[in-house]
């Protein structure tokens, strides 16, 4: 939010906004969910906490907002998408062309354009990259044609990314504990064809771990 808002202040009514998300983000104070990751397109669009809004150097018009992979959202918080005029395109309008974002982005007029990406667009079905699981979304190769669509159709000047949780590393990390790694001794003794009598009883290595993928 705060990166875009310094480019409303840069570019004016010359910036719009793709906000690539599976949710909306426009909670507000008044809000049943009251987390403030949940509420950046309300301040971004001038909507938001007064005490937030009066960090934030610009606002960007809702009209030149666009909210693109929208499939999830809360019930009380949807109808601001509607009554503050920002405009939304769920998965199923984009499964076979970017063409709805580039019409809309054409009619805003602008000529820069900020990309917001949160990685939880990502149809959880196909990998599992966000914070939250949300099936149903665009796939990968979706999001990339989106981007690369809104890259030749105007001057791309921000690109933020969030939420992105390394589930499988973490998970694999923990596996990897569980493993013992060779002694330096213990390694000379392989190549030379000898066996260590100690490698049944030596303790997890404490030092620095091997790459991934390492072999004798």
């Amino acid at each position: 939010m705060a990166p875009f808002a310094q480019l409303a202040h840069r570019y004016g009514d010359d910036l719009a906004v793709v906000w690539i998300d599976s949710h909306p983000d426009i909670g507000t104070p008044d809000s049943e969910y009251p987390g403030y990751h949940a509420m950046a397109v309300a301040a971004l669009t001038g909507h938001g906490d007064p005490d937030v809004q009066r960090l934030l150097p610009a606002t960007v018009s809702p009209d030149r907002v666009a909210l693109v992979g929208l499939h999830e959202w809360t019930e009380d918080d949807f109808p601001n998408v509607a009554d503050w005029g920002i405009r939304s395109f769920g998965p199923g309008q984009l499964r076979s062309s970017t063409r709805p974002v580039l019409d809309w982005l054409a009619a805003t007029g602008c000529s820069r354009v900020a990309v917001h990406f949160d990685v939880d667009t990502v149809d959880s079905d196909e990998i599992g990259l966000g914070l939250g699981l949300v099936p149903g979304g665009l796939t990968g190769a979706e999001v990339r044609r989106v981007v690369a669509g809104i890259d030749r159709a105007a001057d791309v000047v921000g690109l933020t990314i969030a939420e992105f949780v390394p589930r499988q590393v973490m998970h694999l990390q923990q596996l990897l504990k569980a493993f013992r790694c060779s002694t330096a001794a213990d390694d000379r003794h392989m190549r030379t064809g000898e066996r260590s009598s100690a490698r049944a009883d030596r303790p997890p290595c404490s030092g620095p771990r091997r790459p991934v993928g390492w072999w004798r």
